[in-house]
């Protein structure tokens, strides 16, 4: 690190959210194998500086006195319009940037959510767009490659969180 970086001032942050599923029992086929292709994940995107659309998890910053799971439902929720639940730790994702001349460290916890209502919505000013993407597509849609790590790990995931959505009798609200 650059010695006129290294004598920053530093602070912390965490944030938290995560990828909202639809679909999941709806995707176990008769024989128990699971169609990837046939269960939905929200995505947000934004513009970076050269106008491009990139893909991400839904995310922001834990407020006061706020869990973390609490913080991952809301912020889907704002950002995306989609009610979701917190079913499953993903993982999480630390790292450092420089803004206004201090060091921040910055931790963004990330969970599976199961659908439970709304529709997409881009309302949240931060965010360009929305979309269901096939979780199928996850790992080719996201921009940044510790979100596509997170992915791989959803993907090992959702086949046993889709049957135990099916065993359990749960469907996705329509």
């Amino acid at each position: 690190m650059p010695p006129e970086v290294a004598k920053l001032d530093v602070s912390y942050e965490t944030s938290a959210g995560g990828l909202v599923v639809s679909g999941l029992a709806e995707a176990v086929n008769n024989d128990g194998s699971v169609d990837l292709s046939r269960m939905y994940v929200a995505l947000i995107g934004r513009l970076d500086r050269r106008g491009r659309l990139l893909w991400s998890m839904p995310k922001g910053h834990v407020e006061d006195g706020e869990k973390i799971v609490a913080t991952a439902e809301r912020e889907v929720y704002e950002e995306t319009g989609i009610t979701g639940e917190v079913c499953e730790t993903l993982g999480e994702i630390d790292y450092w940037f420089v803004a206004d001349g201090i060091r921040i460290h910055k931790t963004v916890h990330h969970h599976l959510l199961r659908y439970i209502d709304g529709d997409l919505n881009d309302e949240d000013p931060e965010v360009t767009e929305v979309m269901w993407a096939p979780a199928s597509e996850l790992i080719e849609k996201l921009a940044y490659a510790d979100e596509r790590k997170l992915a791989r790990v959803a993907h090992e995931l959702l086949p046993k969180l889709a049957r135990a959505e099916k065993k359990a009798g749960r469907r996705t609200p329509r």
